[in-house]
């Protein structure tokens, strides 16, 4: 899999970047970069890809992505539509590992911290009480200066190093030095299957938007996700699903069906199988 290289701009008075962005959709495309990732996402709301980890996304949402960890914010379809006046907002804080000096992180005080970083390796999303201190100090970083900025940047990683309220996203983590040849055709395959999965996508018709053979594409792909394209779609209908439970508007029997699920039997079973849970047993969960 090709991720593209992003570059994140820095200004000369910094050593890391802190920004807020408000757009009408986030970076959509399959990227990666050397510095380690903190966003608070929000508003907003689509589908996350974080290295081969699958989800839905929220406003509110809390992540630390770690350097060279591919990753790619999906919008839901209202977000493009052409009449549309959503919009979406982040705090973002970009900084390298190492920007406070190679031997900071190395001091004993600094041991969870360096081991939260490391994690960060595969994705973290955090959850629970550390969210709100958190996103208090992103909020303060925008408009802090001097040996401040840092002290806001260093105190945030300490909560959150501290809290066990955490999950690890990807199960491994993925290398870089790809082609742009692949970056393209990877993008193509995820924005193919993101605005289609609720149909049938048949192994000759992605296989035409990767403009390989069927045959190449079922070893391109597994190769480069550690997943069968099928195992890649099924997780996207569930994430699917998962959104709708949650929103508690619909029907089971509509949720199954509107995640491209043509059998009542299979949804349950595969549901059960990604999150653990049966789809009533997840909505229940999700019910304040």
């Amino acid at each position: 899999m090709k991720p593209q290289l992003l570059k994140v701009p820095l200004n000369d008075d910094f050593s890391f970047s802190v920004r807020r962005d408000i757009v009408p959709y986030f970076y959509n495309r399959w990227h990666y970069h050397p510095e380690t990732e903190l966003i608070h996402l929000e508003e907003g709301s689509g589908t996350q890809f974080v290295g081969d980890d699958i989800r839905h996304f929220q406003a509110g949402d809390l992540l630390l992505i770690g350097s060279d960890l591919p990753h790619y914010w999906r919008c839901d379809e209202k977000y493009f539509a052409a009449d549309s006046e959503e919009l979406v907002k982040a705090t973002v804080v970009h900084f390298r590992d190492d920007f406070w000096g190679r031997a900071f992180l190395q001091l004993p005080e600094n041991r969870k911290v360096r081991e939260l970083l490391e994690e960060s390796g595969q994705g973290v999303r955090f959850f629970g009480a550390a969210q709100e201190p958190v996103k208090r100090i992103l909020g303060e970083a925008l408009h802090a200066c001097g040996t401040h900025r840092i002290r806001l940047l260093l105190e945030a990683l300490e909560i959150l190093a501290g809290t066990g309220d955490r999950q690890l996203l990807s199960n491994i983590n993925h290398p870089n030095g790809f082609t742009e040849e692949e970056t393209d055709r990877i993008n193509r395959i995820y924005k193919h299957s993101l605005e289609h999965f609720q149909r049938k996508i048949s192994l000759g018709e992605i296989a035409g938007v990767a403009h390989i053979s069927p045959h190449s594409f079922c070893r391109y792909f597994k190769t480069r996700t550690r997943k069968t394209y099928f195992r890649f779609l099924l997780e996207l209908r569930v994430g699917h699903a998962c959104k709708l439970l949650a929103q508690g508007k619909w029907s089971i029997a509509q949720t199954c069906y509107d995640s491209g699920f043509n059998n009542f039997a299979n949804f349950n079973k595969y549901f059960k199988g990604i999150t653990g849970k049966t789809p009533s047993a997840y909505r229940k969960s999700r019910r304040p």
